[in-house]
């Protein structure tokens, strides 16, 4: 399976340019992992990118909840998984949680997902977070489908 990756080096000033990068995805990919230890910024990014979505309601983190459920006035909607407390496919079923997965009209942003990748497959955006000294590296990975339908868009790369 052939994979492309980009890489963002960014400090809080400029988490817009993480923002941007991953808003050039949303026409290609409805479905995005953020991966990275704790604090490495996923749910600070997620947040970040709703609000530039048009989410004017408050943004809080999923983390008791499992998802939370934001709309914009244009009729989009967007799922916010932290699937941190989720200990096994089972239990992310038994919860109803994969009938968010493929809703119309709609975009899934995961956090923690390794719990659920097998579900996934590979027609997703791999967001990558890590520490980069007093910045932080975001890698973006796309295969598949999304990787196909970016290149058909813009030609010699996604970017």
């Amino acid at each position: 399976m052939t994979k492309e990756t980009k890489e963002l080096i960014y400090s809080l000033d400029e988490l817009d340019r993480a923002v941007t990068l991953l808003k050039n995805c949303m026409d290609q990919c409805s479905t995005f992992t953020f991966t990275g230890d704790l604090g490495a910024g996923k749910t600070t990014l997620v947040k970040a990118l709703l609000r530039s979505c048009g989410v004017t309601d408050t943004i809080t983190s999923p983390t008791f909840s499992y998802v939370n459920i934001y709309r914009t006035a244009d009729g989009k909607t967007f799922y916010h998984f932290d699937l941190y407390r989720v200990d096994s496919l089972q239990t992310f079923h038994n919860l109803g949680l994969d009938e968010y997965l493929s809703q119309d009209n709609s975009w899934v942003f995961i956090e923690w997902p390794a719990v659920i990748d097998s579900l996934l497959g590979d027609d997703v955006c791999r967001v990558e977070l890590d520490y980069k000294g007093d910045k932080r590296a975001c890698r973006v990975v796309v295969s598949g489908e999304v990787l196909t339908k970016m290149e058909a868009e813009s030609g010699d790369g996604w970017l």
